[in-house]
């Protein structure tokens, strides 16, 4: 794209941070699904958790309703497992969506925030132990925009402090750490396949784990805290006699307080379709994000573009950018992408939402990495939906702002 100011605003479609198209094969699995009269979970489900935890180098993996849900139960799997107390602590990063600190409110724990790397958003490791004390029970690293934690450092802690480890992973699958996928480091990983994530099935989210104890559980609390002898409507399948009597003796037998988080066979279909994808969306992303590292060079020292650790693999969820020019705001940024039909997000904040200001006070003072990143970071669209086109006009809307605000 020639220099100049890009067209004026209202003149094209807006360039969203995440976009979605249902091919051909989507929906050729979709109506397999319609065909075969079986919407509650069963084979198509099994195959989509099946591949996910595969490549995840997981044993088992668990399709449900959000990646918030997959967190939900996770984290009621660790506590009921290991005898943890109402009020116990979860180490959770400072930036980060808010349903990773929620879900640890929401299962009568306490969420203690720890300081996230400038450069990255990731949690901190040498943070860590600062905020650990006897009411510690686990870490929950989040993969912040497809970036892999430093996953060596965080397990070191949590070997040595005997803590769990929850990795969200919900902005980050299929990336790697020193060549191990995400999601292979802890005791159970969470994703979110919702729209404009790695894969989108609309709605969805997956636990992964390599013990069949906690497969048991995530099951079980998935499904209304039923019985684990019957979750799928076919767990009874070719079963006779006593052994099928049993089965329906406790079908109506529920051993714990469990939630509705079940998704149906229609969007594992989408998943699996999307799965079939990954590999060459993932280039796509890494290609547009290579693209805007060319094309916004020449604003270093105005903008910190993002760092791929060493031995990390980004898988660019979003492209997180914060402003460094004293000159200028990043609101004043995110006023002009948006009026230039360019879809902005801020990066994760969470310690000054008003909820939390609520119920945590005014701790943002406490974090001076995030509060600077609460105040100066934004992020836009790195997504295979979009175009040479947009990706040249992003570039492009940025140089106009600092040619026009200087």
């Amino acid at each position: 794209m020639q220099p100049g100011s890009p067209p004026r605003p209202g003149s094209r479609p807006q360039i969203g941070i995440g976009g979605c198209r249902i091919g051909p094969r989507a929906k050729a699995l979709v109506a397999e699904v319609l065909d075969s009269n079986r919407l509650s979970a069963g084979p198509v489900t099994a195959r989509f958790e099946h591949q996910v935890a595969e490549l995840h180098r997981a044993r088992y993996g668990l399709f449900c309703n959000s990646g918030t849900s997959a967190l939900q139960i996770a984290l009621a799997a660790l506590k009921e497992r290991d005898g943890w107390a109402d009020g116990d602590e979860v180490l959770v990063p400072a930036v980060t969506f808010i349903s990773t600190s929620n879900v640890v409110l929401y299962n009568g724990l306490r969420p203690v925030f720890v300081e996230v790397e400038p450069e990255t958003y990731c949690i901190d490791p040498a943070r860590i132990e600062e905020r650990i004390t006897a009411r510690t029970r686990a870490i929950m690293p989040v993969h912040v925009g497809g970036l892999p934690c430093e996953m060596d450092a965080v397990m070191e802690i949590a070997r040595r402090r005997k803590l769990r480890v929850v990795e969200d992973c919900a902005e980050a699958m299929f990336a790697r750490y020193k060549g191990a996928p995400v999601g292979s480091f802890s005791d159970i990983a969470c994703f979110s396949t919702y729209v404009a994530h790695m894969i989108s099935t609309g709605v969805g989210g997956l636990c992964t784990t390599d013990e069949a104890d906690f497969m048991v559980m995530l099951k079980s609390l998935m499904n209304h805290g039923r019985d684990s002898i019957y979750t799928r409507i076919d767990d009874d399948q070719g079963m006779e006699g006593r052994r099928l009597f049993e089965v329906a003796a406790r079908r109506f037998s529920f051993v714990r307080l469990g939630h509705s988080f079940r998704c149906t066979e229609m969007e594992a279909a989408l998943g699996l379709a999307e799965l079939e994808q990954r590999e060459a969306n993932c280039a796509r992303r890494r290609q547009i994000a290579a693209r805007y590292d060319a094309g916004l060079a020449d604003l270093e020292g105005r903008l910190q573009l993002p760092r791929t650790r060493p031995g990390a693999e980004h898988v660019f969820m979003f492209y997180a950018i914060t402003v460094t020019d004293a000159r200028t705001t990043r609101d004043a940024i995110v006023a002009w992408l948006e009026d230039h039909a360019i879809e902005t997000r801020y990066v994760l904040p969470l310690i000054n939402q008003p909820v939390y200001r609520g119920i945590f006070g005014d701790i943002e003072k406490d974090y001076p990495v995030a509060a600077r990143i609460n105040r100066s970071s934004l992020y836009v669209g790195c997504h295979p939906e979009m175009s040479d086109d947009d990706v040249e006009y992003v570039i492009e809307a940025f140089h106009a702002f600092f040619r026009e605000k200087r």
